[in-house]
């Protein structure tokens, strides 16, 4: 299992600075949105019983009702459970030396991307839109010279914060090993 405090093919003298998950704002209107899926059964349910209660009592009808149901909020509690895992297992991690980027794409894939701060060609944050400005995150594009050419953070807290600490870093590096092209 991956930690964030011990980080495989570490390098020597290598600290983690800053580790970061999309803001629990994102997290929070997964799980309005699931609260209120979960709840849109007991309003139809309402509206069936109080137009037609002979309906709900046929004996076609019941065993369908609870088939049909029992398939939504199966459907419900794996959406909430993918939102979920993709929640937690998006990582973004910055060292000392590198730029540490785990997606999970899925259930059953993973991808891990990781650039040295010396590549790091220009760092941008982006907030746009009412809610980001509000509750403070955005996106966090880092252009580099590898062969994954954009670093996306997609949806972080602070993003201006993060891009100057990405760009304080990657200043930092340059004077320690001057010798070294991006």
């Amino acid at each position: 299992m991956l930690s964030i405090y011990r980080l495989p093919n570490m390098l020597p003298g290598e600290k983690v600075v800053k580790v970061m998950r999309r803001d629990t704002f994102i997290l929070f209107k997964k799980v309005l949105l699931f609260a209120v899926l979960l709840i849109l059964p007991l309003v139809f349910f309402y509206l069936v019983l109080s137009t037609n209660s002979d309906f709900v009592s046929s004996e076609f009808f019941y065993p369908l009702l609870v088939l049909g149901v029992s398939a939504y909020y199966l459907f419900i509690w794996l959406f909430f459970f993918f939102s979920f895992i993709d929640y937690y297992l998006d990582v973004w991690i910055i060292t000392s030396e590198r730029i540490i980027d785990i997606q999970q794409k899925g259930f059953f894939s993973r991808v891990i991307a990781e650039q040295k701060l010396t590549r790091v060609q220009d760092v941008t944050s982006e907030t746009s839109g009412m809610i980001p400005t509000i509750f403070k995150y955005g996106d966090v594009h880092i252009q580099t010279a590898g062969e994954v050419q954009r670093f996306n953070f997609q949806e972080v807290p602070h993003p201006d914060e993060v891009r100057d600490l990405i760009i304080k870093l990657v200043q930092r590096k340059r004077k320690e090993k001057p010798q070294e092209e991006f």
